[in-house]
């Protein structure tokens, strides 16, 4: 139910909240043999649409890992494990995989208060294939988070947040679109920031002009895109004519670039780091949404875009150094000796 508003602007009590898909992920080994069989595209993400479709990839998986996942709950899972303070809103069913999603996310420290929905679809799942490049091929069934109402929406978490981050994987489905813009309209009414991952070339490819009305329209503050996103989002084929063209649309562009590093653009200033070192691929699942989380994470604390940068290039570089999209070390821990600093 959404909470009253009192209108009033105060100061943030939490970092960031998000909003997106609650997934619980399933992970297992597959080689491109397999990849190509079933006609994936490798690398990407792909959608189902019925649990049965679900049900029968499921089947001829190998042993795999279950753990609560989607893209923006990795990231604010991220900045709660770096010790700043998150919530989340995501629409799980009345199951157990949506009671395994609200214990996992709640035991990181995350704010998640959304009531779970009756009835089918269940609750989100994406079968993940890794193969031995480490690279992610993901089919998420979308199930009951495609069906997250505005009247789901928590207004006052949404203004205790000064950062509000939407997943672009979200703007698929039409109901929690609406809830999206309704919450950015809310954020602003605030004086929030508003900041967007478009996700997916899929995402773009299926709905880019909305999300350039939204950059058009002023309603995005930071914008986050990896390399082939960023080219498809500028409908250009040349990095640096499409970096020009999406970073005079927004005040705060991050571009992440796999081995080439990371950028982050803002008002004319540009800020550059190298990819931290890896000894081996494993998984690539979630590297995006946990250097979202480092670079969000140095921005509350007033770092710098260069700081920013690094703390994300660090929590991308654990991640893919195993298999899961959530941090097996203390990542606090793991920045402060890497960056030399605390982080919190």
């Amino acid at each position: 139910m959404t909470a009253p508003s009192s209108n009033a602007i105060v100061d943030p009590t939490l970092d960031v909240v998000a909003i997106g898909n609650a997934i619980v992920d399933v992970l297992a080994h597959a080689d491109d043999d397999f990849i190509a069989a079933e006609g994936m595209t490798k690398g990407s993400m792909q959608l189902m649409f019925s649990p049965a479709e679900a049900d029968a990839l499921y089947a001829k998986m190998g042993p795999g890992t279950e753990a609560s996942g989607g893209s923006a709950a990795n990231t604010v899972a991220g900045i709660a494990a770096l010790g700043g303070r998150t919530g989340f809103i995501g629409q799980v069913a009345k199951d157990q995989l949506g009671e395994v999603f609200a214990h996992d996310i709640r035991a990181t420290g995350v704010v998640f208060d959304t009531a779970p929905r009756d009835g089918e679809p269940s609750t989100a799942r994406c079968l993940i294939l890794v193969t031995p490049d480490g690279q992610r091929t993901m089919n998420t069934f979308l199930g009951a988070s495609q069906f997250l109402p505005a009247s789901a929406l928590d207004r006052s978490l949404i203004e205790s947040g000064a950062i509000l981050y939407l997943e672009g994987y979200l703007w698929d489905p039409e109901e929690p679109r609406a809830a999206m813009r309704a919450a950015i309209d809310f954020a602003r009414a605030a004086g929030r920031k508003v900041a967007f991952t478009v996700s997916d070339v899929f995402c773009i490819s299926r709905h880019g002009d909305d999300f350039r009305q939204l950059l058009a329209d002023g309603l995005i503050d930071i914008l986050f895109a990896n390399e082939n996103e960023l080219l498809a989002l500028a409908n250009e084929e040349d990095f640096q004519q499409a970096l020009h063209r999406i970073a005079a649309q927004v005040p705060l562009l991050v571009v992440t670039r796999s081995e080439k590093g990371a950028l982050a653009i803002r008002t004319g200033e540009t800020a550059t780091v190298a990819a931290e070192p890896i000894e081996r691929v494993v998984d690539t699942t979630g590297a995006g949404d946990l250097f979202a989380a480092g670079f969000l994470h140095g921005q509350a604390q007033g770092r710098t875009l260069v700081d920013s940068l690094r703390i994300g290039a660090i929590c991308a570089a654990e991640i893919i150094s195993h298999v899961g999209a959530r941090p097996m070390v203390d990542l606090k821990a793991l920045v402060a000796e890497k960056l030399g600093a605390p982080v919190a």
